[in-house]
Parts: C-alpha cells; structure tokens; sequence
C-alpha cells in the first residue's frame, strides 16, 4: 500500500494520451493528424519511493496548473515539498502551495524578476522571490543542484513506465471511462512498485 504518515515529497508532471477512435485506420495509413484527440494525464509521483500518490485525467484545454489543488488534495501523506517545471511559475500555484505549508520547488523562468505587491523588495522572504535571487547568484544549473531539482525526473520516469507498460492511447471513448482506465493502471504501477523498482545491470559482452 502506499504509505499514509509521515513526510513526503511530491513531484508533479503531466504528459499527453492518445485516444484510440474510429479514425484508427485512417491514422494508420495516412499518419497522425494534428486534430487528433488526446487527453492530458496529470501525476503527483514521491520521487523517494517511486509511488504515484495522485493523479487526475482531463482534456488537452485544461491548464497543468489547475490541477495541483486536485492532485494534492488526494494525498493523505504530510508533503513539505513540491517539484514542478516551470509552466507552474505562477503565482496562484505558488499561493496555494504556502498556503498548505508546502514548500515549492519551481525553476523561475528566463529573465525572471522578484514579485512585489506594493513596492519593490517588500516580500524577500517569498518562496519565489528566493529562487530569483540564488539564480541570479550561483546560476540556474548550481541553483537546481542545491535544492536538488532533478528528483523531479522521477515523475517524468513515471510517465515513460506508464506508456511503456500499457502503451501511449486510452482505448475508452469518454473522459469518465478513461479516468477510470487510468485510475486501475496507476493502481497497477503502483502494486509493481511495491514489489520493487527494476534495477538496471550493465550489459555484459
């Protein structure tokens, strides 16, 4: 089972799934049209066990920042930290983050500046403000060592084991169906988890 007490670190990703239609054939023949249905699967992954903690499913037009609320909201576990690209670099992510006493971990973007809310300075201690400053400082590849950004990579890990073990297409037609495709596939990631992550061995000639 996943565990439910203590502290964990929660990372957050999203990746996009095919829905396999009537125009399968046509695809087959002629290639993927840029029209082509998808749907969004959104993954909250603890970077520290490899357990997907949460998750939701939505159409292509949803925001990945609108579903942290929904994601985070499944969790039992106590989170102190939360990994995200920087498509989350704004400030009602941020918000709601503090506001649950979890600290964000987002890469400011390119040429980012500190927020102020009346004048300029008058919130240093802001989570985002922060990360500004180090960048600034130290440079960005230095600044996500520090804070150990590249956990985050397990939630993309998540996802390639999600589409290699059952393949990058729902095979429901509706959103509710598909999200209850993907809530029995994550149930199965998770159930391999439990009986352990594969280990790679170098191969030998």
């Amino acid at each position: 089972d996943i565990p439910k007490s203590g502290s964990i670190t929660i990372a957050i990703d999203s990746t996009g799934v095919k829905v396999y239609g009537e125009g399968e054939w046509k695809c087959r023949k002629h290639g993927w049209s840029k029209r082509r249905t998808w749907r969004k699967l959104h993954l909250g992954v603890d970077p520290d066990t490899g357990f997907i903690h949460c998750h939701t499913t939505t159409t292509n037009s949803i925001s990945d920042e609108s579903q942290v609320d929904h994601l985070l909201d499944q969790v039992d576990a106590k989170i102190d930290e939360v990994y995200l690209d920087g498509a989350y670099d704004d400030q009602s992510c941020y918000d709601g983050l503090i506001n649950r006493g979890i600290n964000p971990v987002i890469p400011p973007q390119k040429g980012a500046v500190e927020w102020y809310w009346d004048e300029v300075g008058d919130h240093p201690d802001y989570p985002r403000n922060i990360a500004v400053r180090r960048v600034n400082e130290i440079g960005r590849a230095d600044w996500k060592k520090e804070v150990g950004y590249h956990r985050r990579s397990l939630s993309e890990t998540a996802m390639f084991r999600y589409k290699t073990i059952f393949g990058p297409i729902h095979y429901s037609r509706l959103l509710e169906t598909q999200t209850q495709e993907n809530k029995m596939k994550i149930k199965a990631l998770n159930q391999m988890t439990a009986h352990g992550m594969p280990v790679s061995q170098p191969k030998v000639a």
